[in-house]
């Protein structure tokens, strides 16, 4: 996923609200941005933290920024929760996410479950139907080990559990965690921080739930899936 056009730089002054972000952009301006990530975020938004914000010209839009990337541990770290799903897609059509390559057709936000929408539901005549449900990670608290969630995730561990189900009717299912930062080579259940979500987890791999994790390339210019990590 490239930008269409070139992201603005600045100092995060404060994150407040959670989708809300005052930043100082180094032409002087001060702004606020729109912050789309409804985690804690815990060690990418402390103040004077480098920031890039995209802008739109859509008169509709209450605030024309959009806070994007952020720079953490001399890294750039994806923020924005909007990209991770057409990420996936376009790692799975192009064949970079192997594990859900070669179905026929794909579609987005499929409803199913109990009043839920699937994030991605793979189909194919011969090989029946894939479910899966995809989750943005970006927190990183020793060298290497991306971990999720970074906060407590009632509605996570609800998909968890209807992924299972999707198992026991006979179709395929799947969670991609996707790490929106190029320094990680591992990812992990942040367990201490959401001790439920990571129980849902160990319950639906018993029941057949498959998970993967990959890892992003990020530049100022764009964002993409770019190869496997493994799960620890």
């Amino acid at each position: 996923m490239r930008f269409p056009r070139p992201l603005i730089t600045g100092r995060l002054v404060r994150r407040y609200k959670r989708f809300l972000a005052d930043v100082d952009l180094d032409t002087g301006e001060s702004v606020t941005a729109h912050c789309a990530n409804p985690g804690s975020m815990l060690g990418l938004a402390a103040p004077g933290m480098r920031v890039w914000l995209s802008r739109s010209d859509d008169p509709k839009r209450k605030l024309a920024y959009s806070w994007e990337l952020v720079e953490a541990d001399g890294a750039l770290v994806g923020i924005n929760t909007a990209w991770p799903n057409g990420l996936v897609e376009a790692a799975v059509r192009d064949g970079t996410i192997g594990e859900l390559a070669g179905y026929a057709a794909l579609r987005r936000e499929v409803k199913y479950g109990r009043n839920s929408r699937v994030d991605m539901l793979l189909e194919d005549e011969a090989r029946g139907r894939a479910y899966v449900e995809v989750k943005n990670v970006h927190l990183l608290r020793r060298a290497g080990l991306a971990e999720f969630p970074d906060s407590v995730t009632a509605r996570g561990a609800k998909h968890l559990d209807e992924l299972a189900d999707q198992v026991a009717e006979g179709h395929r299912a799947m969670m991609v965690y996707l790490i929106q930062r190029p320094d990680a080579d591992r990812f992990a259940l942040a367990a201490d921080i959401d001790p439920t979500y990571a129980r849902a987890f160990d319950r639906a791999a018993a029941r057949g739930v498959e998970a993967v994790a990959y890892a992003c390339r990020i530049t100022p210019e764009e964002i993409a899936v770019e190869r496997k990590v493994p799960m620890v």
